[in-house]
């Protein structure tokens, strides 16, 4: 394997890993819109209008929104070895983190408070509070 085949492949694992972080977030979306909706949907439909509900219903968001960010500072990192990796005329295999993980944008409160992740987790908060605050009794 000549140094190009090798370097194309080191790109090929490292694009591997940034696609199944980015799968990774998705998924978590999915799970919490699902979550919160379920619960909002059923308290709602019973009646229900606690503020222990609707703390309980903010705690996982919150930490949705954490693990979140943790995935997309992960995939912030990963894009940064890829660009590493594209620049080498061959390659030694390594996808380390640590010399990037200072950089601005790989910073961990970076990543969670990315213009992304702060409209859709602040959305779900939005529909709690319509919900409980806004509506209160109205939904049937």
């Amino acid at each position: 394997m000549d140094s190009t085949e090798k370097v194309a492949k080191h790109l090929e694992m490292t694009q591997t890993v940034i696609n199944r972080l980015g799968s990774n977030s998705f998924l978590l979306k999915g799970w919490s819109m699902t979550i919160i909706v379920s619960a909002v949907v059923l308290m709602a439909r019973h009646d229900v209008q606690h503020p222990c509900l609707i703390l309980s219903l903010i705690i996982p968001i919150l930490g949705f929104w954490i693990l979140d960010g943790y995935f997309l500072r992960q995939e912030r990192l990963f894009r940064e070895i890829y660009d590493d990796i594209r620049r080498q005329s061959d390659t030694d295999f390594k996808m380390d983190v640590m010399k990037h993980k200072n950089k601005p944008k790989c910073n961990p409160v970076s990543a969670m408070f990315s213009f992304t992740l702060v409209i859709f987790y602040l959305a779900e908060v939005a529909l709690i509070v319509f919900v409980f605050f806004i509506t209160p009794g109205e939904i049937s």
